[in-house]
Parts: structure tokens; C-alpha cells; sequence
């Protein structure tokens, strides 16, 4: 059809985008696969089931969680950095609750996650491998809290996590990214600041690659170690910048090594082309690694700043 008018043709056409916007915002989720559009986050998991498929995410503030039982998702912003996922919570644990094969996050921000034991994370994941890109967690108690399943593996990449963590009430610590017994975990090209309390990184993983990333405590309130390793680990942390800030809960260290326990060997755990400072002003000494497993670990060509010594075995 050929319209004379090209007002009337504009107008229409502004019609037609008027009501597509109207449905996507009435059905901000689809899955790629079949085209089919949900109102609610957790409706769309839920049709997924135990398949393979991409659920895209419309821009936009949503108060959604689901949980995921099966099969392999992938969570995608149709626009990054335009769909915030703000405080909704599942099972009282966090805003997606994964115990899939497989979840990959990408281009999506979480945001204020509590919850009464203190443990209101973005992601909980619970089974399974997860990807997460291009994403930003803040002003929550956790960004990322797992609980262990050391066949499966972890990988963080150009990700974001601001004002995270807390240490109070009398619970157990929260952490930026709280990692437990999994098969490895890997964090690349992702940037770590202004912590409430608790670690940047903890993880029990016996194998870490923590590569990359920026770690800036400068307006940090009582925290603690950068990276800890409580459980031990091998692998690789390297390229990464940590600057210390004045307000900690515990200044001891910059990288802990078993300092809980020793359920993993670190013989050969290679931390090597770091760059650690102390913030602006701030006057202490402290050490870049703390080390209570006794292992050979390989620490070399860091430059340390003012006020740091290499290691310290503990």
C-alpha cells in the first residue's frame, strides 16, 4: 500500500513503534529461540526449562527474580547497562538463584540485594558453570555468593562491583564475590571499589586466574583483604592494581593465602606483574601476601609501593 500523504504515513509508523514500545515494556522478556514474551522473569525460566536459550531483557528497572532448575540460559540485556535488576529477591537468597547447568550473565546490573542473614547477592549460585560479562553489581550485601560444586566452573570478565560487602550485626561477613568449593574460577578485566566490608575477592576454589582487574580501596569502610584464599588455591594472579584506603577492618594483607585452612596445595601459585600502594595519606606498613600454607608459592616483579613488604609467612 502507498500512502499519498507522508504525514500519514509518519504518523502510522509512529503508531506501529508506539505500540511495539507499549509491549515491550508490557513484555520486557523474550526468548531469542521462539519469540515468545513474558511479563514476568520468572514465567520466562520457567518455559525455558531444561533447554538451551537466551532470554533478552528489554530496558528498564525491574523488581523480578527467578530461579533456575535446569538447563543452559543466557540473561541478555537488549541494551547493556539498561536493565537494572533492583532489590528483587528469590528464596530470601538473591535476584537470580542458579542451579542449572549453565547460566551466562551479560549486560545487566544488579542493585540492592538484602536480606535478613545478610547475604543478599545479585547472583546465587548453587550448581552448575556461570559466565558473567559486562556486568555491574553495587549497594548490595554481596554481588556474587556461590555454594559449592567443584565440577563446575566460574568466569567473570569486564564486570563492575561498587559498595558492596558488610561485616555487621553480629552475621557472618558478606563479600564483594564470595566463592565456595568449585572447580576454578577466573576473573579478568573487572573492577573492584568503595567496599562496605568484607573481602573484594574470597573464594575456595582450588584453582584462581586473577588477571587484569582493578581493586581500589580508597573509599573502602572497614574492609579487609583484596583477594583472599582461605581454603588455598594455585594459579595466577597477575596484572591487577590494589590501592589500600585507610578505613579497614583489617589492613594485615593485601593477598591472603590458607589462612583458613589448607584444603588445597598452593605449591606453585604464581603472583607475579601486580602493582599495590597505599592510598593518598595514608601511613602504615603492611605486606602484599600473607602466606599460612607454607607452600612454594612464586611472587615476583610486583612493584610495591611505600610501606609494603613482598611477604610474610604467617
Amino acid at each position: 500500500m502507498t500512502f499519498k500523504s507522508p504525514l500519514i504515513a509518519a504518523a502510522l509508523m509512529a503508531t506501529v513503534a508506539g505500540t511495539a514500545a507499549e509491549a515491550q515494556r508490557e513484555a520486557p522478556f523474550t526468548i531469542a529461540e521462539t519469540g515468545a514474551t513474558y511479563s514476568r522473569l520468572a514465567d520466562a525460566v520457567k518455559a525455558v526449562g531444561g533447554n538451551n536459550a537466551t532470554i533478552i531483557i528489554a530496558p528498564g528497572a525491574y523488581r523480578d527474580c527467578a530461579v533456575q532448575d535446569a538447563g543452559r540460559i543466557t540473561y541478555k540485556a537488549l541494551i547493556p547497562g539498561r536493565t537494572v535488576f533492583d532489590g528483587g529477591i528469590c528464596e530470601e537468597k538473591a535476584t537470580l538463584v542458579l542451579r542449572g547447568k549453565a547460566a551466562t550473565i551479560d549486560g545487566i546490573i544488579f542493585q540492592n540485594q538484602r536480606v535478613p542473614d545478610g547475604n543478599g547477592a545479585g547472583i546465587r549460585i548453587e550448581r552448575g558453570d556461570l559466565y558473567v560479562y559486562n556486568a555491574l553489581f553495587r549497594n548490595a550485601e554481596e554481588g556474587i555468593l556461590s555454594s559449592d560444586d567443584e565440577s563446575a566452573e566460574i568466569v567473570i570478565d569486564r564486570s563492575s562491583f561498587q559498595r558492596l560487602g558488610r561485616c555487621d550485626r553480629g552475621l557472618s561477613c558478606a563479600h564483594s564475590i564470595y566463592i565456595g568449593y568449585f572447580g576454578a574460577l577466573k576473573v579478568t578485566n573487572s573492577r573492584f571499589e568503595k567496599g562496605n566490608g568484607g573481602h573484594y575477592i574470597k573464594t575456595r576454589t582450588g584453582r584462581v586466574t586473577i588477571t587484569n582487574n582493578s581493586f581500589d580501596d580508597t573509599q573502602g569502610r572497614s574492609t579487609n583483604y583484596m583477594i583472599d584464599l582461605p581454603a588455598g588455591a594455585t594459579g595466577v594472579i597477575s596484572g591487577n592494581v590494589f590501592v589500600q584506603g585507610q578505613n579497614k577492618e583489617n589492613w594485615s594483607a593485601f593477598i591472603a593465602v590458607a589462612a583458613e585452612d589448607t584444603d588445597h596445595s598452593s605449591n606453585g601459585l604464581n603472583i607475579h606483574s601486580n602493582s599495590a600502594s597505599l592510598a593518598k595519606g595514608v601511613q602504615r606498613n603492611t605486606w602484599f601476601v600473607a602466606d599460612w600454607s607454607g607452600d612454594q608459592i612464586r611472587i615476583a616483579n610486583n612493584s610495591l609501593g611505600r610501606g609494603l613488604t613482598r611477604y610474610e609467612r604467617r
